[in-house]
């Protein structure tokens, strides 16, 4: 088994890449692989609404010119999908969206290929935005039929500066939480797990 996260933070080693890096952690210990790809600060175009990828129906999209088409290989490959994302003006990056917008068109014109897959979501944010953040991500994992695992609390970790989130003692026990449950949902999908 295997999740795939991605860090829609410009900043690799900032509040979100923590935040997702203490879900893998909780995760791993159950010996699910695991792998976080760095899309922030990427170059990446939104959704051009050509619907090349409605009529080639090749799992790409029509854009070439960005890694995106890499990300959906990996989203079908994975068994379970987190998308971590900082709040920007009440919303996700729009790195983060990009993302969305192509591996959601491509997924669902393709017999939605992430289909049952299990998604989940967290945001880190320095004071409000992030329950809006979190809700556009999971309308992504609903539309595509996902199963959207939770926590014991919005998974949302508080700081501003650079590591700050790790002083946010209750959002780093909701990420270790998400992990223990995203792990468990998995295993028990894939009939592992009591």
């Amino acid at each position: 088994m295997k999740i795939v996260a991605f860090n829609g933070s410009p900043r690799p080693t900032g509040n979100t890449a923590i935040l997702l890096n203490a879900v893998l952690a909780e995760v791993a210990k159950e010996g699910i692989d695991t792998e976080l790809v760095q899309i922030g600060n990427q170059a990446l175009q939104g959704c051009r609404a050509c619907g090349q990828c409605a009529k080639r129906l090749d799992r790409r999209c029509a854009i070439d010119g960005d890694p995106m088409n890499g990300y959906i290989a990996k989203m079908v490959e994975a068994d379970a999908i987190l998308i971590g994302s900082p709040t920007y003006f009440a919303d996700m990056s729009t790195e983060t969206k990009a993302l969305i917008d192509r591996c959601g068109y491509v997924g669902r014109v393709n017999g939605d290929l992430y289909r049952r897959k299990v998604g989940a979501a967290v945001s880190a944010v320095r004071r409000a935005g992030a329950l809006h953040t979190l809700d556009s991500i999971q309308h992504f994992f609903t539309i595509a039929q996902m199963v959207v695992v939770g926590s014991s609390y919005w998974n949302v970790g508080i700081g501003r500066g650079r590591g700050e989130v790790e002083q946010d003692e209750e959002g780093m026990k909701t990420m270790v939480t998400l992990g223990g449950n995203l792990a468990w949902v998995m295993m028990r999908l894939n009939g592992e797990a009591p």
